[in-house]
């Protein structure tokens, strides 16, 4: 019997699960695999929806849904903390003691943050006047902060790279912006961005585009600034090379990790806990059997849900290559797809690979789109806000979205002179903090 393991129910998890159940439904039915789920607890978070509840558009128990009605029939799920992979002996260890032995096992367990790793972060004026939104609690509380805020200086800080959903602090400061013109005291609020990157952006059309966009709302770029420590009690922010930024609200992007139980399987992990994994096959470094995908990897793409979602196009074949003993297939381009929220019932929307930066154009059809990339529109607000049906409807069921496949088109793209392009050698050993997040 083939016994398949996913470690993770989020949003890559799940899918995989999903697609692995209809691919292999007959085999699961009859006894000759077996599929089996770990997470450590029963909340699937909605996690684009978090960008949302600190502003009042979302409220939390709308982004929280069980587990397991999410997950296939035909997965047992467990729900216990992850010890350890012991790769050289195809084991799970789990940390009530059980072990799970697998034939094939995907991670996909996903990024933490980490804001106990920064001086001073969770120490006097957290949650007071330290926030984050990239969990359930610190966006929950940053909506009560929000309402009571009645002047002075905002800060959104990006401690460091990579982070999850990397356009989300940028569209916090966009929708602050928004928020405060609405409150009718825009005028009493000074709002900056503070962070590591030498500009907005890291693709160099898209971040002339998103500094114009800065600019032009008022919202100060603080560049090349990597926290070393804050000072809640004097409301600063300092660097390594020590300036410092002053706060009366810090909203913090905290520095983000691989789950703990990576770093604790030899061989497995980089040095902040992702898993080593090839950039095109999604096969980890670490033995032929071990799959990795989502936020868990160490790829240079986005941790985003959309490549979730194109990876997993992939990876599917990828496990139907490895269990019939054939080659695997070089698929995943490093696709990723994001709506960027830009306030005022207006988003960009950016379409992207290892190599080929966002482009203006038309998206997913080449002339009536509906959707235009590159270029602010209420038609990518309302698919912004379409996207949380599409994620529970169509993503996490793993179904496939029409017109837009795992390998990125430059139908309908146009690229501008001069020709700007990145690229990315997936042969070449990276810094973890030299991972590229769009």
């Amino acid at each position: 019997m083939q016994r398949i393991v996913i470690l993770g129910a989020g949003t890559a998890g799940t899918i995989m699960a999903n697609r692995i159940a209809r691919e292999y439904r007959r085999d699961l039915a009859g006894g000759g695999m077996s599929l089996t789920v770990v997470d450590q607890d029963n909340e699937h978070v909605y996690q684009p929806g978090l960008l949302f509840v600190p502003f009042g558009v979302y409220q939390p128990e709308e982004l929280v849904r069980p587990r397991r009605p999410t997950l296939p029939d035909a997965a047992a799920y467990v729900q216990c903390p992850i010890d350890r992979v012991e790769a050289d002996a195809n084991l799970v260890y789990l940390e009530d003691g059980r072990t799970l032995p697998y034939d094939l096992l995907i991670v996909a367990t996903g990024t933490r943050v980490l804001p106990e790793e920064t001086e001073g972060l969770t120490g006097p004026g957290w949650y007071e006047k330290m926030f984050d939104f990239y969990t359930v609690e610190g966006s929950t509380r940053l909506a009560k902060a929000l309402r009571e805020f009645e002047g002075g200086r905002l800060v959104i800080n990006v401690v460091d790279m990579p982070i999850k959903c990397p356009v989300a602090p940028l569209e916090f400061a966009f929708l602050s912006d928004w928020y405060f013109t609405q409150r009718g005291i825009r005028d009493k609020v000074e709002i900056s961005y503070a962070t590591p990157l030498e500009g907005a952006f890291t693709k160099p059309m898209c971040n002339r585009h998103l500094t114009h966009l800065l600019t032009e709302k008022g919202i100060e770029m603080v560049n090349d600034f990597n926290t070393g420590s804050v000072d809640g009690k004097a409301g600063k922010l300092i660097s390594w090379d020590e300036r410092e930024v002053p706060f009366d609200l810090l909203v913090t992007i905290p520095l983000h990790g691989g789950a703990a139980f990576v770093g604790r399987s030899p061989g497995l992990g980089d040095d902040l806990g992702f898993v080593k994994t090839h950039p095109n096959t999604l096969q980890a470094e670490r033995a032929p059997n071990i799959f990795a995908i989502g936020d868990a990897t160490n790829v240079p793409a986005s941790k985003a849900g959309s490549v979730a979602h194109f990876e997993s196009e992939v990876l599917i074949e990828n496990i139907k290559h490895f269990l019939n003993d054939e080659l695997l297939e070089h698929g995943f381009d490093g696709h990723a797809n994001c709506f960027i929220e830009t306030g005022f019932d207006k988003a960009l929307l950016i379409d992207f690979n290892y190599e080929v930066e966002p482009l203006p154009g038309k998206f997913p059809l080449p002339l009536v789109g509906p959707m235009s990339l590159m270029e602010e529109t209420r038609i990518n607000h309302l698919g912004k806000l379409a996207f949380k049906w599409v994620y529970w409807n169509m993503l996490l069921p793993g179904r496939d979205i029409p017109l837009v496949g795992p390998q990125m088109s430059m139908t309908g793209k146009h690229t501008p002179e001069p020709v700007a392009v990145t690229s990315a050698n997936p042969n070449l050993e990276r810094h973890p903090h030299a991972h590229h997040d769009a």
